[in-house]
């Protein structure tokens, strides 16, 4: 089978992609064929030459470069399946492909469409479900509409910051109903880029202007009274399921905890300071608590639509020991200090299983799909 594994990307995530995918590629299994297709930051596809899958196979450290090479551009050919992707005007012969792209145009939904009208299985969430859980506010509103736990927030459009008036009364009403301090954030990123912590109305005002460099639609939500930060790692397909299919069961691993050493989990946290936070696998719960985490982060996932994969996280309350969701993300990343793949492993499903779990499910979601009618 030839994997096309494909990494960069337009988005704020772009070198964290970098090193997933670099993990992914090489844990892929050797009987495989493995073709790198990196994007550039201006959004420009290229093939890679065999020589940089063969370094990053020699050194688990290594990180994945992206050779711009105008003669390997990458185009697609809607409905052209297996033969979709060419490069140097010759096709490709992909059977499936791993986006290992975090962030905006990766995990929004766009290159799931894309993947969709070129008629090839890929990894991960459709398009509905990527676009969904790439908007916290609409994740928030459907795990709100049956019931499950959210932390208290409210959402700040671009054009209520337009009209002066607007925003004034906006602000007031958000600090009578979340109090200080706040987390600001953008509705549609990830990897904390452009999270901010505010105390005072300074900083809040401050971190919603840094929001808004991200996004247009912002999210403002009540500090938990120094919260814990859980996460569960999920596989499998929520919509289909099939009890005889160890490949498409939905499957809720180990929860995990997040002690950061800053003062929130920020970008700084998470992958440039090597001290940033201790990562505890499982996490310091009883049992019933860590079943109770696996079977919400579950319902969550199925609730969305969410295939393939997600690490679901999550806050507790110190004091009240309550248990909200914080959001899900459903192309976690796969460094060496990422949590999704360290809570699979705990659960004794090892890296390359997992990819391998992953590349399979893609394939059995296309195949059943490629099954229902479209046309009279």
């Amino acid at each position: 089978m030839t994997i096309a594994v494909i990494y960069g990307g337009r988005s704020g995530e772009h070198e964290v992609s970098l090193v997933s995918a670099a993990a992914i590629a090489s844990n892929i299994k050797k009987e495989n064929k493995v073709l790198l297709i990196g994007i550039t930051k201006a959004g420009k596809w290229y093939l890679q030459p065999d020589a940089e899958y063969e370094r990053i196979c020699k050194d688990s450290k290594a990180v994945l470069t992206i050779k711009e090479d105008e003669s390997k551009a990458v185009s697609i050919v809607p409905a052209g399946g297996k033969k979709a992707f060419v490069a140097g005007g010759k096709p490709l012969d992909i059977d499936v492909v791993f986006p290992a792209l975090h962030g905006t145009y990766g995990e929004d939904g766009t290159i799931q469409g894309l993947f969709e009208m070129a008629d090839i299985p890929y990894v991960g969430c459709t398009p509905l479900a990527s676009a969904l859980t790439m908007d916290k506010e609409k994740t928030k509103l459907i795990w709100q509409s049956v019931g499950l736990p959210v932390v208290p927030y409210v959402c700040i459009k671009r054009s209520v910051v337009l009209d002066s008036i607007v925003y004034d009364a906006v602000i007031e009403e958000t600090e009578k109903e979340l109090g200080y301090p706040m987390f600001v954030k953008p509705c549609c990123a990830g990897s904390s880029n452009g999270a901010s912590k505010a105390k005072d109305r300074k900083e809040l005002q401050f971190a919603i202007m840094e929001a808004f460099n991200w996004d247009d639609k912002i999210l403002v939500e009540k500090s938990l009274n120094n919260a814990r930060e859980i996460e569960c790692s999920v596989t499998g397909n929520s919509v289909t399921y099939p009890a005889d299919s160890d490949v498409e069961d939905v499957v809720a691993y180990i929860p995990g905890e997040i002690k950061p050493n800053h003062d929130f989990y920020d970008f700084d946290a998470k992958y440039n300071d090597p001290d940033g936070a201790n990562l505890m696998v499982p996490a310091e719960l009883s049992e019933n608590d860590l079943e109770k985490i696996r079977k919400t982060a579950c319902a969550a996932y199925k609730v969305l639509d969410a295939t393939g994969l997600s690490r679901v996280d999550f806050f507790i309350d110190r004091d009240s020991k309550a248990v909200y969701l914080n959001e899900i993300n459903t192309m976690p990343g796969f460094t060496p200090i990422s949590m999704f793949p360290k809570m699979c492993d705990a659960a004794g499903l090892k890296f390359p299983e997992l990819v391998d779990l992953l590349i399979k499910e893609a394939v059995a979601r296309y195949e059943a799909k490629s099954k229902l009618s479209t046309s009279r």
